[in-house]
This record gives structure tokens, sequence and C-alpha cells, in this order.
């Protein structure tokens, strides 16, 4: 093994940084490169350049076209150089450049290697560049990683930079997915479209991402000001391109409380319309779980649950006791959470607690639910995760139900709870 792995060293050295024996030289972006066709055969590019009928197979010097200005020399050197050697050490700032030049060179050996790299290296500051790079080059693995990197941490991992990177197409996919790790409520989601909105139409704006949001209302008032009140911004012809994303929102569960309600309405960057529609759906609603004995969903209706339940969550910094409640009028059921000896634990509050709202005093109600759990390291990784499905819960009043039951590799902290929750039957919402 010593043997071989030293004369691996010596072929590198000799062959390929020295050139000895050199029958071909390969001339690229003012550099050279005194090569060896053998080992050039190992690239698709070269292989079929070389076995067919093109000029270019008896010539002794080539000049490349590189059109990717991804490629640089330093990507050529290491593409090169891995055509001598057994393994290349990609440096994850290098890799887009060096994906580039494996791509033109068609070396599926370091597209995978660099397509591995880019899944381990996923960041913050990455996740942007890696997912449109593998867009361009075919990486659709790649792709995926970024996408369930940022449905993960999109509301964690919140920077200037990121959200200056997140295009319109990108966020669309992100705000439309029943995926998204949503932490606090759905009004969380909008504040944050606010500040990505401000950040892509004022890309020159610098600052700590702590201002974005008050540097964004002011904006946006400045532009409430030049309309006159009559239109809203996504209306206008420099928020129009943004509509299709903000149109994701699940603004039945923003509406329904008082505070957030108003902050949207001050707004005014969405359009008239939706919120009417939306402030009938929801006072249909309200009056089906009242006076028509709607108890909620009976079977599970997956395409509803994933397009319009509800989307909330909280993160446990350290192991204890914890409970809150998810409330607002919530089509008459008052939720209560528990975490408490490892165990998530759901109960319908109708007597026993004091609640703001109004609550179902129905005998039986019914919700469709799915809670996700998850534990992530300083980059966003994941590190483990657990699901209960989507599922049925009937509660009488005052009842409560384990959900879940965690083992010791869950118990990770901080902990990430989100759930989806879905009150009034498919159906029925329909029928509104």
């Amino acid at each position: 093994r010593k043997k071989l792995k030293s004369t691996s060293k010596y072929i590198y050295q000799t062959l390929f940084l020295n050139g000895e024996n050199s029958d071909i030289k390969i001339c690229a972006l003012g550099e050279e490169w005194n090569l060896h066709k053998i080992y050039l055969c190992q690239s698709g590019y070269f292989s079929s350049m070389f076995s067919g009928s093109w000029k270019e197979s008896s010539m002794n010097v080539i000049e490349l076209e590189i059109p990717d200005q991804n490629i640089d020399v330093e990507a050529l050197q290491v593409a090169f150089g891995s055509l001598y050697r057994d393994d290349v050490l990609i440096n994850p700032s290098r890799v887009v450049a060096l994906l580039a030049a494996a791509c033109m060179l068609q070396l599926d050996g370091l597209i995978q290697q660099c397509g591995e790299t880019m899944k381990e290296t996923i960041t913050a500051q990455t996740v942007c560049g890696y997912y449109n790079s593998a867009g361009t080059y075919g990486l659709d693995s790649v792709k995926k990683k970024c996408l369930e990197w940022l449905l993960n941490n999109l509301m964690t991992h919140q920077s200037v930079g990121l959200f200056k990177e997140l295009s319109i197409n990108l966020m669309k996919q992100l705000i439309s997915s029943s995926n998204l790790f949503v932490l606090q409520v759905e009004m969380d989601v909008y504040t944050a479209l606010k500040k990505w909105m401000f950040l892509q139409l004022v890309p020159s704006w610098n600052g700590s991402f702590k201002q974005v949001l008050t540097e964004a209302d002011a904006w946006f008032a400045e532009r409430r000001r030049e309309f006159g009140g009559d239109v809203a911004f996504l209306e206008s012809a420099q928020g129009s391109a943004f509509a299709p994303v903000f149109a994701h929102l699940r603004l039945q569960y923003i509406i329904s409380d008082l505070a957030s309600a108003r902050i949207v309405e001050r707004d005014a960057l969405l359009p008239s319309e939706w919120l009417s529609s939306v402030y009938k759906q929801q006072w249909f609603a309200m009056l089906r779980a009242e006076q028509d004995n709607d108890i909620g969903p009976q079977e599970i209706n997956k395409e509803e649950l994933e397009g319009n339940s509800m989307r909330c969550g909280r993160k446990l910094a350290k192991d204890g006791d914890y409970c809150w409640r998810w409330t607002g009028f919530n089509f008459g059921l008052d939720l209560l959470v528990t975490y408490t000896n490892r165990y998530i634990i759901f109960k319908r509050n109708t007597l026993n607690q004091p609640c703001s709202g109004s609550v179902s005093l129905q005998p039986r109600r019914s919700i469709a639910f799915r809670l996700r759990l998850a534990s992530f390291d300083c980059s966003g990784k994941m590190i483990c995760s657990r699901t209960t499905g989507y599922q049925i819960l009937t509660l009488e009043k005052d009842q409560e139900q384990i959900v879940m039951n965690l083992d010791s590799r869950l118990l990770t902290f901080p902990l990430y709870i989100c759930c989806n929750f879905l009150y009034t039957s498919p159906e029925k919402r329909a029928d509104s």
C-alpha cells in the first residue's frame, strides 16, 4: 500500500506537475498544461475529441474555449490534476468553480465528489449559491438538499445576506410548502416576507438584521404616501413580481389575531380582495363551528392539509417543562400543547383553563394534525428528527392525549417543534 501511494504521488508530480513525456499541450485562460492523451481520455470531453474525426485528434496543441464564467485557471488545474491522482481535496469555497470545470470536461467522478462536498457544507452563506449551481449543472440531489435546508432553517437563520440572495421563485417554493419549519405563527412568515421583499427592492441597503423591519416599514410607508392609499403595494409596478410569493401566505391564520390583522391592514401590501375573501371565509368557518355542528375533519385529506393547515412551532432551548397554546378564533378550538417528561401532550381546553377568546362547547371536536420535532447543529444541518405523520385526533371537553413520546436520541437541545393543524372539514370549506 505504501508503494502504491508513493507511485501515485510520483505520477502526479512527474507527469502532471512537471509535464515529463507530454504528448499534448492544452491552452486555456492564458495558461498552458503539458499533459498526456492517455490520461486525458478519462475525460468524456477529451475522449470524444480524440476518438472521432475531429481535427483536434491529430493536434499536439489544443486551445480550449471556456464559455462558462464560473471556470477559472485554479479550477482547471485541479480538474486536470484529478486525472493523475486517486483523490482530490476539495475546498468548499472553490467547489462551484471546480464543479463547472468538471461538468465541462465530463469528469463524472469529480462531479459526484463536488456534489457530496456541497451537501456536507450547506450553510446560510452557501445555500443559495449551491442551489443555483446545482440547477445549472444538473445536481438534483444537491438542489433537493438545499431546499430541505431552507425549509428547516429559513425562519431561524435569517440574515441580510441570505434574504438578498433568495430569488422570487425559490422563496415561492418555500412559502407554499407545508414542510416549512414555522416558529411561532403564520404572522412571522408574513413579517419575514416583508423584510425579504424590502431587501430585494433595495439591495444596496446595509445594516444589521435587527434594523431591517424598521427600515422596511418606513420604506413601504413612503410608498403608501406616493400611491395615496388607493393601491396595495403588490398591485404596483414595483410590487407585482412579489405577488405570487405572498399569495401562498395562509392569511386565515393571520387575520384571526387582532394585532396581526391591524398590522396587515396598516401595511397595505396585500390587495384588498385577498383580505376580504379571507375575512368572509373565516366568518363562515366560525359560524359552522358554532351553529352547524362542524366538529372538524373526519378523515385525512393530504392535499387540504398541505395547502391550508395552520403552521406554527416553538423552540425548546433546554430540557424542562413547557406549556403553550395556539389561540385566536381557531374555529372554536383552544388547544394546549405540553412538553413534559419526554412526552408531547395535546389538551382540548374548554373549562379548566381561562381563555381570552371563544372556545367550543361541543361534546367532541376533531383536528387533523402533523407534529414534527428536530434538532440541528450550529450550521443548520439536521442532527435528528421525528414526525407523527398526518393524523386525526378527536377530543372531548378538557381531554388530553399523548401524541409523541421522545426517545433519548431526540433529546438534543435546542429542540424545534413544528405543527400543522386543520380544524374544519375540507368539504365544508369548499361549500362556502
